[in-house]
């Protein structure tokens, strides 16, 4: 039956999508950047059983495109951040704000699936996003030489009283390792730990999500752009 359903989804695919050429995994094509996303059919987190479980192959797609959309977004427009450093010495907690600077739209004729394959109770996918002039202009910008980059693992929030649906889940644990990320890069840069930072921060590729002691990690490498560094002497 999900044999039959996934080749009812990859059909449907391919005669609606057009297919483009396979652009290079992360972002380098000049033209088109390109990702792989898995989606489990038996989605469970943290205790919470999903509303949708268990999903179909055509659910299952659906997610994957959302979580596609998401995820370009995150590479091509990024987010405006502001940190708060934090240090405990002085009683000053670690906060970071992230505005989305761009959203794609999960129908966005641009986002293209390129090949999909069931294993192991997931539907994985491969997705092209052809990038229009501005788009290019933007990706540009975040391969020039005053960005820095940064990586590291973030996780989803550990104590939920109430399940938030499975991509806010995922943008948590992505946001979280956008902040991660940040406070690294800072610690390797930085010969003195700044109270405040203000910058532009994008994905520099598709993650990589697992599950980590029951709620959901991320590993996943970023490009940083900072505009204003507040040091503690300013205070």
């Amino acid at each position: 039956m999900i044999t039959k359903a996934f080749f009812s989804l990859f059909l449907i695919i391919f005669v609606i999508l057009p297919v483009w050429p396979q652009g290079t995994e992360g972002g380098n094509h000049p033209y088109s950047i390109r990702g792989e996303i898995y989606v489990d059919f038996e989605p469970i987190y943290a205790g919470f059983v999903d509303s949708e479980y268990p999903l179909d192959v055509p659910a299952a797609g659906r997610r994957a495109l959302d979580e596609a959309s998401m995820l370009f977004s995150a590479m091509i427009y990024g987010w405006t951040f502001h940190y708060d450093v934090g240090e405990r010495a002085r009683g000053i907690a670690e906060s970071m704000e992230l505005q989305p600077a761009g959203r794609i739209q999960a129908g966005d004729p641009a986002l293209r699936v390129t090949d999909t394959d069931v294993r192991d109770m997931r539907l994985g996918i491969w997705v092209d996003y052809h990038l229009d002039v501005l788009q290019q202009r933007r990706m540009q910008v975040w391969r020039t030489g005053t960005i820095r980059n940064a990586q590291a693992i973030g996780y989803s929030p550990i104590n939920i009283d109430e399940y938030p649906g499975w991509l806010e889940v995922r943008r948590l644990a992505l946001e979280d390792s956008a902040r991660a990320a940040l406070r690294a890069m800072l610690r390797s840069s930085e010969r003195n730990r700044p109270k405040e930072v203000s910058g532009y921060i994008s994905l520099a590729a598709f993650p990589r999500y697992y599950i980590d002691a029951g709620r959901w990690a991320v590993s996943a490498r970023f490009r940083v752009q900072i505009t204003e560094i507040i040091p503690f002497a300013a205070y």
